[in-house]
């Protein structure tokens, strides 16, 4: 923000000066809600931990309406708990949360999977592929932020295929409800192998017109998560009645 100074003479570097701020105090902002998204998503901060204002203040040399601001986000998201004079707390899914959620996706990708033509468009698979490739090196690369964007890229357009915008929609709706949930297994390098491996099966399934099997992945593939979630959960309660 420029001095007083600067906004009385209104000189010609003045917009400049103020944009260059705002940018970045944007930057900041979104520098602190996406360090304490992954945070979360990747099980750094646990189910039920408190996030003090203060502490992340003095973690991330931010103001406290920057901190506000990326909680309030986060709130929206659906992984932060907020509660009035009592802070905020990552969320902590009930396990029938976990149950109930995973049923929906299941529901709805099984149904995507009965939709998609088969065999797929060959230009469809190639695009399938290009971006599996993405993924693979995402993987290697054991960036999970690199991770989580080529996974969801790879999904959106699976998903796309059934022909039914709004069921498409709502597998990415349920899909972001999960979203804590699904990105656990994420930090498991064996696991994450796994879930690589199922998105070349589901191509394959595509590609050779095996709907059976297409419907089985779709719906397997989720169970990794939901699975690694509820282990996270028990341990959590097992340390709090230990």
């Amino acid at each position: 923000m420029a001095n007083k100074g600067t906004e009385k003479t209104g000189g010609p570097n003045t917009m400049e000066t103020d944009a260059k701020s705002s940018e970045s105090l944007e930057k900041s902002d979104d520098d602190v809600l996406r360090s304490l998204e992954f945070d979360i998503l990747f099980g750094r901060l646990r189910p039920r931990e408190r996030l003090v204002e203060d502490s992340l203040m003095q973690r991330f040399g931010a103001k406290r309406h920057v901190v506000r601001h990326a909680l309030t986000e986060l709130e929206r998201m659906g992984i932060v708990v907020r509660v009035p004079n009592r802070g905020a707390t990552v969320r902590d899914f009930t396990a029938r949360e976990v149950e109930e959620i995973a049923e929906i996706r299941e529901t709805l990708q099984r149904q995507a999977a009965t939709r998609m033509p088969l065999p797929a468009d060959p230009a469809h698979i190639a695009r399938l592929e290009a971006a599996q490739r993405h993924h693979d090196e995402a993987v290697a690369s054991r960036d999970p932020r690199a991770i989580d964007e080529a996974n969801e890229a790879f999904h959106a357009l699976f998903f796309d295929a059934c022909g039914n915008r709004h069921l498409s929609e709502a597998i990415a709706h349920y899909a972001y409800l999960s979203r804590a949930m699904r990105l656990y297994p994420m930090v498991d390098p064996a696991l994450l192998e796994t879930l690589r491996g199922e998105h070349w099966a589901m191509i394959e399934a595509l590609r050779t017109a095996d709907r059976a099997a297409l419907t089985r992945l779709v719906v397997d593939h989720i169970q990794h998560s939901k699975r690694i979630y509820l282990d996270v959960r028990q341990s959590i309660n097992r340390a709090a009645t230990g």
